[in-house]
């Protein structure tokens, strides 16, 4: 079940308006669609918790003057400096067409190789993938506890069940088992041996002639 977030519609706005919208504890947004794009802004708190239940590529059911359209969070934009949403731009989705969205990968399990004293290096953390609307996972979990040192997950590993495509090369390294890195012990305390040095050019020295 999607969750439900209010809107209200704005007009195209100055900054100053802008800044009055935050100010009120809002976030300007955008409703882009099939030929429209409709100025909106919600509430920051019902918005924060909407992501919150519903993940970063949930749908959505933005309602508007009591009208419902099915969305996804297309983009947003944070300050830098206070690491707070600022602007949001929603997507209407078609829930009987694919979208293309990025997803994060997220490793599962305790590799045998670590065990052995290699060490899990992950190569991707996000892919594309396409996929209807509700069948777009929040995370790909990948299990790795069957790595042993040596041995990689690609991506043509990750068994989608069919409900999504991976939208790049199935030959890349998502993670691999590195061997532990072996380091040559040099000795500090070996004594020189006794003898002259092979040049003497330039050396002075406090034996009598």
């Amino acid at each position: 079940m999607s969750a439900v977030l209010e809107a209200t519609e704005r007009v195209k706005d100055k900054n100053s308006t802008l800044t009055k919208i935050r100010q009120a504890g809002n976030i300007p947004a955008i409703l882009n669609g099939p030929n429209q794009s409709q100025p909106i802004y919600v509430s920051s708190t019902d918005f924060l918790k909407t992501i919150r239940e519903t993940g970063r590529n949930g749908i959505i059911k933005l309602s508007i003057n009591n009208n419902q359209h099915s969305v996804m969070l297309h983009d947003v934009q944070t300050d830098p400096i206070k690491s707070e949403v600022i602007h949001a731009d929603f997507q209407i989705v078609n829930m009987s067409t694919e979208v293309t969205v990025d997803v994060n990968l997220n490793l599962v399990g305790e590799a045998v190789g670590v065990k052995d004293g290699g060490v899990l290096q992950q190569s991707i953390h996000q892919i594309s993938i396409s996929a209807l609307p509700t069948d777009i996972p929040q995370t790909i979990d990948v299990d790795v506890t069957h790595l042993g040192v040596g041995d990689v997950i690609k991506l043509e590993d990750i068994d989608s069940n069919g409900k999504y495509t991976i939208n790049q090369d199935l030959s890349q390294v998502v993670a691999s088992v590195l061997a532990p890195r072996q380091e040559e012990e040099i000795s500090t305390g070996e004594e020189q041996e006794p003898g002259q040095p092979d040049n003497l050019e330039g050396r002075e020295t406090n034996e009598s002639e």
